[in-house]
């Protein structure tokens, strides 16, 4: 069993979108190991029960779990109702569940517009009404939104993609200034491309396009970081921890690239 990091974050309930998996994962992982009270929110029932043996057995921490579509607005209230009825007060959320599909824009239905949207800001937006008043009369908390490089800038065959993450930035950017005197602070993380199952599907989807081979592919993506390498989930995780911490109150409204200097 690996012992804790440290107690910079006991006492604080923390939700984690998307959280079974990935990037979500590897979040739960850093709160979880600097003492936090963790509920991981995803999909599958399956997927979030074997995070929660995960953590049980590396850090001897049971997370709660919660199963709801994001995108479901009761489902999303019926989700948070229950992790606050089981944890207490939610201090700390980070929104991670999203999808990063890809079309040409003159193949993108208004179907497809739409439900990029709906995963990756909707979603957000959702969530964090449910903890935004509990935030702001306990005169605190954090809110870290997972967004992208493609919130900052643009990329070919992923317009949906990109219009709904410059969405998540923007709203942060708004809702950072509506609670900057509230003690809540709101801020977004945008990795490059991350070794994740997305970017394994962005892979593929190259291969079968191009015929390109799965190396050649994958050195492709890595070519848009000038380190020359694809993002560790874990590198992620330790941007939003710093975001969360006691000490960070005076960051926010601000989109933070984990991306190798490809953005600055």
């Amino acid at each position: 069993m690996t012992a804790l990091h440290s107690d910079l974050l006991k006492g604080q309930h923390a939700l984690v979108t998307g959280g079974g998996r990935g990037i979500g994962a590897a979040i739960a992982d850093g709160l979880a190991a600097h003492g936090a009270s963790l509920t991981v929110l995803g999909r599958t029932a399956a997927t979030l029960e074997a995070k929660q043996a995960e953590l049980a057995g590396r850090l001897g921490i049971t997370p709660g779990t919660v199963a709801a579509d994001v995108t479901d607005e009761v489902a999303v209230e019926a989700a948070f109702a229950q992790a606050v009825a089981e944890r207490g007060p939610i201090s700390i959320l980070v929104n991670n569940a999203g999808r990063g599909d890809s079309a040409p824009f003159k193949r993108t239905t208004t179907e497809f517009f739409m439900r990029m949207v709906e995963i990756n800001l909707l979603s957000t937006f959702l969530c964090i009404r449910q903890v935004l008043p509990g935030m702001t009369e306990a005169g605190y908390g954090r809110i870290v939104n997972i967004a992208s490089t493609a919130g900052l800038v643009g990329y070919r065959y992923v317009s949906a993609y990109v219009a709904s993450k410059h969405g998540v930035v923007g709203l942060t950017r708004s809702l950072a200034l509506e609670t900057a005197r509230t003690g809540v602070t709101v801020n977004a993380v945008c990795p490059g491309y991350v070794e994740t199952d997305m970017t394994a599907d962005t892979i593929a989807n190259i291969v079968e396009k191009t015929g390109m081979d799965a190396e050649a592919a994958r050195a492709q993506l890595a070519q848009s970081n000038p380190q020359g390498r694809l993002i560790d989930p874990a590198e992620v995780a330790s941007a939003v921890v710093w975001l969360v911490r006691p000490g960070s109150g005076s960051i926010t409204g601000q989109s933070i690239p984990v991306a190798g200097g490809e953005v600055m």
